[in-house]
């Protein structure tokens, strides 16, 4: 363990990051990041905070502190985007994101002079692209993924433009969002620092809602109204970036403008093979043969390969080149088709309609059936010990094979289970 612990207050803290869904596999790189984000006082009392929204009221009686000292340090926490607060109803709740899509992002979203941003990239880029712990656990976790790709509007044509819903719609997102920012993109702002930048735009990362309204008031992000971002929606589908989001219908809380020698999603699917790290649209491209001039345009503006010219194909008795798609892994962003200057590619629907979590409740339920951590919704804080033994039971129940594959049940993963979950104030 790295001399920065010598408390065991970084390894305590990973611990509460890895009750949540969304987790970050312990390491001392891992360590070594949190002493960057986190001085060992924050890390200790942050070790202490819930899965689930919380007040300062209900910090401080887990800290043992006044509410006022307790706000304090929330709102501390907060100024940096480390812990989220929002207002609903006249009460603030504050939330620990998780580290993606959540504070990892968060520290490089703006140039900041009260942390070492180069010294916090090189140890992101080992720990997330270098490593695979982090990836693999991350984007290969489960069936239900963290975010999904939107298709690229320009390239949908006017007979499957209408089968596209409201919520597969980035310029729809953008402009029913309750708030609206902008900030630099994590990915980008992190290879920069490796002398690794690309030529892809650095201030064109958005969020949204909830999150947006937590960001532009500690200056995290920056506001900006639809127009605006309608704009940078528009300059990205201009310079072929795909449009990736929060995989809820509702309540979206980011879409990131993905270059593919940036992204850390499309790294993945190059470098460890993970077949959707994000999920996909519900549509593919198809290629018409006999219009496809074998130019291979395709083939290199395609973000994670999926497109490839095969020479020696044969059309009508004819040896020529043409492009094939690979559907097992294609995101279905059509990006491709845009590019095509023979009109050679459309997008035909999915022969299986991609299911959308309706709320981030919803998705948090099924990543946790998925990875094993229902328990941890359920028994959260588990400050009682009745309460860690019934987690650690059910633990070990949701892990036996006929248990593991009735949760994993489409039944028991609709929204029935969010509903239930919601109704006894889990999440």
């Amino acid at each position: 363990m790295s001399h920065h612990q010598p408390k065991g207050v970084y390894p305590a803290l990973a611990s509460r990051i890895n009750r949540f869904p969304q987790g970050a596999p312990p390491s001392d790189l891992l360590y070594r990041i949190l002493s960057l984000l986190f001085n060992e006082e924050e890390a200790a009392l942050v070790a202490l905070l819930p899965l689930r929204p919380f007040t300062a009221a209900k910090a401080a009686r887990l800290w043992k502190v006044t509410e006022v000292n307790a706000w304090l340090v929330l709102d501390t926490l907060a100024e940096r985007a480390m812990l989220l607060d929002v207002e609903k109803e006249g009460t603030v709740y504050y939330v620990l994101p998780p580290p993606m899509a959540g504070f990892f992002e968060f520290s490089l979203m703006r140039v900041r002079s009260d942390l070492d941003q180069q010294a916090l990239s090189r140890l992101l880029h080992q720990y997330v692209n270098v490593e695979d712990a982090f990836v693999r656990d991350l984007f290969a976790g489960g069936e239900t993924q963290l975010g999904r790709v939107l298709v690229s509007e320009p390239s949908l044509a006017d007979d499957n433009a209408a089968v596209v819903l409201d919520y597969e719609r980035a310029s729809e997102i953008i402009s029913t969002a309750s708030h609206l920012a902008v900030g630099l993109c994590y990915c980008r702002h992190k290879m920069g620092h490796l002398g690794r930048a690309c030529r892809a735009p650095l201030g064109d990362c958005m969020t949204l809602n909830d999150v947006a309204e937590s960001l532009i008031r500690h200056g995290t992000a920056r506001r900006i109204d639809v127009a605006e971002g309608l704009d940078l929606l528009q300059e990205a589908w201009s310079l072929n970036l795909l449009q990736c989001a929060d995989n809820v219908q509702q309540g979206v809380n980011f879409i990131c403008n993905c270059c593919s020698c940036c992204c850390e999603g499309l790294i993945a699917v190059r470098r460890l093979a993970v077949s959707h790290p994000l999920c996909t649209t519900n549509f593919l491209p198809a290629v018409d043969a006999h219009s496809c001039s074998g130019c291979g345009r395709c083939a290199d503006i395609c973000p994670i390969g999926a497109m490839s010219v095969v020479s020696k194909h044969e059309v009508d008795g004819v040896p020529r080149a043409s492009g094939v798609v690979n559907g097992d892994i294609c995101l279905g962003c059509g990006i491709c088709v845009r590019s095509c200057s023979a009109t050679a590619i459309k997008l035909v629907p999915r022969s299986r309609r991609v299911v959308t979590p309706v709320n981030t409740a919803h998705r948090i339920v099924l990543m946790a059936i998925e990875r094993g951590k229902l328990q941890q919704l359920i028994f959260d804080t588990q400050a009682l010990f009745s309460h860690r033994l019934m987690a650690a039971i059910l633990g070990v129940v949701l892990r036996l094979p006929g248990v593991k594959q009735l949760m994993a049940s489409r039944q028991m993963k609709s929204r029935y289970l969010e509903r239930l979950l919601a109704g006894r104030n889990i999440i």
